[in-house]
């Protein structure tokens, strides 16, 4: 019975891990398969190899502190091990649903506490800051983009520019004896220079993602006691997000997502600069985080942060009161109206429908109007930011672990 369960365990553990690299492969490389930078195998085998040496490294932390300190080792039973990534799975499915960025990890801690819970095991004081780290790092996120929003990238779009290729920037040259990479003819220096860019932090973002997510696939499995040792599980863990690359992240590559076909490349590499660099830190202290989160904390700061430079600091600590319609918050608000003679950046959805992005800035650009100015463009803050829709984002981000334990708890009370 124990070799059965055992099995069902690591399947259902691989099943996690494929919906884990099928999506997380789609946000880590959408900006570079959209600029027709990499093609999408390749996307998925950088993303697996750099996913490996995140979960390999830095993962093992993570794993350690969902395998055996939030609840003692010896509770993760295989009949425990498959009830807790069972809930994991439902809930995001929920959440899910109602067309929200979930949290795996948060997910994930809420089954193993209603498991403590019911066995009376739980490590309060751990939980006490994982749950404080959950409250920060969205916070930390947010505050991020809302600082460069409103100060730093007016400066940054008008002098970043990306330019979509036809054919890939880098193919090989077969008309000699030995094939030789070679770029695209009409590539710039500053191409170049930002393709480079765009990948290597689509890499970083694939590190950040095995970092974190390893330990929900396969944490249970590999607590004393379990079907598999920390290498055998990180190995699991990787192989399933290898499959789910190469497989299912091809349509979301495709379509680069729902909450990304709108989003400017520029604002893209912001988001995964800063939501990736918040993973890793807290990887690093072993405390699982959501990599969703805090990246979209960050896209809804860069939102507030562009809708709010049209005011200055003592106007928005005194705004008038005005409606505001429950709209969806999408990354697209970040393309906002501008005065004809600013320049505007292809996002990444008009890349992946291979529509053709705006000229290239002329060299004398013009200034970008001061904070507050009466010159400054109209912004649309309505889509920019929109408070309803942020309410019930953090409501479903609070609410997803909760249904994981409140589903996990009265199962273990009954079966252990």
């Amino acid at each position: 019975m124990v070799s059965v369960l055992a099995i069902v365990g690591v399947l259902v553990a691989v099943f996690v891990g494929f919906n884990i690299g099928g999506s997380s492969t789609g946000v880590a490389f959408g900006p570079s398969v959209g600029s027709r930078l990499v093609r999408k195998t390749t996307a998925a085998a950088l993303f697996t190899s750099f996913a490996f040496v995140g979960a390999w490294t830095v993962g093992r932390n993570v794993i350690d502190t969902m395998s055996s300190s939030i609840v003692p080792a010896t509770q993760f039973t295989p009949v425990a091990s498959i009830g807790v990534l069972f809930f994991t799975g439902l809930s995001l499915l929920i959440s899910n649903s109602y067309g929200v960025p979930a949290s795996t990890s948060m997910t994930a801690v809420g089954a193993i506490v209603g498991l403590g819970l019911a066995t009376g095991t739980l490590n309060e004081s751990l939980m006490f800051t994982i749950v404080s780290a959950w409250i920060v790092a969205p916070l930390i996120g947010f505050a991020c983009g809302a600082l460069i929003g409103r100060y730093l990238y007016p400066h940054l779009d008008r002098r970043i520019a990306f330019t979509r290729f036809e054919s890939n920037l880098i193919s090989l040259d077969r008309s000699g004896a030995v094939p030789r990479p070679r770029f695209n003819d009409n590539a710039s220096v500053r191409d170049i220079v930002g393709s480079a860019m765009v990948v290597i932090i689509a890499c970083y973002m694939a590190f950040s993602a095995g970092a974190s997510n390893a330990a929900n696939a396969v944490a249970p499995l590999v607590a004393a006691g379990g079907p598999l040792t920390v290498d055998q599980g990180v190995l699991v863990a990787v192989f399933a997000f290898g499959i789910g690359g190469f497989t299912i992240a091809r349509r979301t590559l495709d379509t680069v997502g729902d909450d990304i076909t709108e989003l400017p490349i520029l604002a893209a590499l912001i988001v995964s600069i800063v939501g990736g660099t918040i993973i890793t830190v807290l990887s690093v202290l072993g405390i699982p985080a959501s990599l969703a989160v805090s990246t979209t904390c960050c896209i809804i700061g860069l939102g507030w942060g562009r809708a709010t430079r049209a005011a200055t600091a003592v106007e928005l600590l005194t705004p008038e009161p005005m409606p505001t319609p429950d709209v969806e918050i999408a990354t697209g608000a970040l393309v906002t109206s501008r005065t004809e003679e600013a320049p505007t950046s292809p996002t990444v959805g008009d890349l992946e429908r291979s529509e053709s992005p705006p000229e290239k800035p002329p060299e004398d650009l013009p200034e970008v109007p001061e904070i507050g100015g009466k010159d400054a463009p109209e912004l649309d803050q309505k889509s920019l930011f929109d408070p309803n829709a942020v309410k019930r984002i953090a409501l479903l981000w609070v609410l997803t672990p909760m249904l994981a334990m409140a589903g996990s708890y009265p199962l273990f009370v009954l079966i252990l």
